[in-house]
């Protein structure tokens, strides 16, 4: 294999010829740069140098293989060379916000601390890098939809029954036909290894330790062969959150990929076909730039150049039957349902379930918050439960509101902040954590209601009121 010196290297940085280092190889990407969903610009900062501790938290292993042809992947620095990027890397000043974290990490609680979901949340945005917490916490334009995702759920109080026998009480449910110890699962999120350098693994096995289904985000940022590889159990299964390619081609070698590689069922995200305006992710780079006197604004965001590829022109009569001429793996939509009416047309599309989604709040501001928009399927089509498995995701902090979402007829829920959250501020045992807090939340909630299984759990259990709850106690 050919080697170069870092002065080669350095001399190919306009967009007729740009080299990059990833990992001390060599790659010509100039060909790549304007099919780059970030933009060349994004790239062409890095031209004739070592991108390295840029593009490894946010790129799977494979992606290089994926999108370069085997010509473009140019050879290896020599050896002189790779001693020098140590010696840099060695001597590298820290940053501020390098040093804000490290002194976070230090003063991290104990995970026993941690009782619910918000004490996660407020530890990982300590000690998460601001570029992470940026890009984990942003939500669209200005915020309305994800706060009031989380309010909506104060709108609904519970009718508990009184006198029944619930010593013995099973919070587990199927999903898809695969079981799962509470009806919980971990909603496909991009990017984990932003906020730990283990990333997906961490949810995978965290996962598997406790009985719940992990569906993985097209934009993970570890290759679906290697999540699935750290399975611990063959067995175990994994939903795969898909956003459809523009490209058919790709898109289709994508969903064989993960058909090939065991996973269980295709969520289609339908709901974020263009970039959101996410507003604190967007800024990221002009508070670096403050804080650190660096920074170049990406218009995008990091959210953004995830999606600039997507299919904006999906319909039900077109990409579903072309998903069923792919596989045969059960399709699940994944949408900011306005009403019914698209619950109605996934039902007659013939897809196996649907999540009622605003995708965290993070895509169309004032989009209705999910607990809503079930409460109205249930109201004005009851029928829609009995033809498809329906979920809901966005909002959810307490196994109150899971309870609450099962008894409108919800089959499980998901959450995927929470686990990003907890999976980088404690890891695998992290994930775990949060799983076994929501366990005990739920069963307290079932058993406060006078039920012992979740099939039990029915819309005469909840009341909608018109008032709100002015705030959480906080003690």
């Amino acid at each position: 294999m050919q080697t170069f010196t870092l002065e080669q290297v350095a001399q190919h940085t306009t967009t007729s010829s740009c080299w990059v280092i990833v990992q001390n190889k060599v790659y010509d990407v100039t060909d790549f740069l304007f099919d780059h969903p970030g933009g060349a610009n994004v790239i062409l900062r890095y031209g004739g140098k070592d991108a390295t501790a840029a593009y490894v938290p946010i790129h799977p292993s494979d992606a290089l293989d994926k999108n370069l042809a085997p010509e473009k992947h140019l050879g290896t620095l020599d050896s002189e060379s790779i001693r020098r990027l140590k010696e840099s890397e060695k001597n590298k000043v820290q940053t501020k916000d390098e040093l804000r974290v490290e002194e976070a990490l230090k003063n991290k609680p104990p995970l026993q601390r941690i009782v619910n979901v918000e004490d996660m949340e407020e530890v990982a945005k300590k000690i998460l890098p601001y570029r992470a917490l940026a890009y984990y916490s942003s939500a669209g334009d200005d915020s309305i939809t994800h706060v009031e995702n989380s309010r909506a759920f104060g709108r609904f109080f519970f009718h508990a029954r009184v006198m029944k026998p619930v010593s013995q009480c099973d919070t587990s449910t199927t999903i898809l036909g695969y079981k799962s110890t509470i009806p919980v699962y971990i909603s496909g999120a991009a990017l984990a290894r932003l906020g730990h350098p283990l990333g997906e693994v961490n949810l995978t096995r965290g996962a598997y330790k406790t009985g719940i289904i992990q569906m993985v985000s097209t934009n993970s940022s570890l290759s679906y062969a290697e999540i699935s590889a750290a399975r611990v159990s063959p067995d175990q299964p994994l939903f795969f959150q898909l956003y459809k390619h523009v490209d058919d081609g790709i898109a289709e070698r994508r969903i064989r990929e993960i058909e090939g590689l065991g996973y269980k069922a295709i969520f289609l995200t339908v709901d974020a076909l263009v970039p959101g305006n996410r507003e604190l992710d967007i800024r990221a780079p002009h508070y670096l730039e403050d804080f650190e006197n660096e920074g170049e604004t990406d218009r995008l965001g990091t959210a953004g150049g995830l999606v600039i590829k997507n299919d904006a022109d999906m319909t039900w009569e077109r990409t579903i039957p072309w998903i069923r001429s792919v596989t045969k793996l059960p399709i699940v939509i994944k949408d900011g349902n306005k009403g019914y009416q698209d619950a109605v047309l996934a039902c007659e599309a013939g897809c196996e379930g649907i999540v009622l989604s605003n995708h965290g709040g993070r895509q169309l501001e004032y989009s209705l918050p999910p607990i809503e928009l079930l409460y109205k399927i249930r109201q004005q089509r009851p029928d829609v439960f009995e033809k498809t498995e329906v979920y809901i995701d966005g909002g959810i902090r307490r196994g109150t509101d899971v309870v609450k979402a099962l008894c409108l007829g919800a089959r499980a829920v998901g959450l995927g902040r929470v686990f990003l959250y907890a999976q980088s501020a404690y890891g695998e045992v992290g994930v775990v954590h949060v799983a076994q807090i929501l366990e005990r939340e739920i069963r307290f909630g079932m058993q406060s209601l006078g039920v012992r299984s979740i099939s039990e759990l029915v819309p005469q259990m909840v009341e909608r009121v018109d008032w709100q709850p002015v705030t959480r106690a906080k003690l």
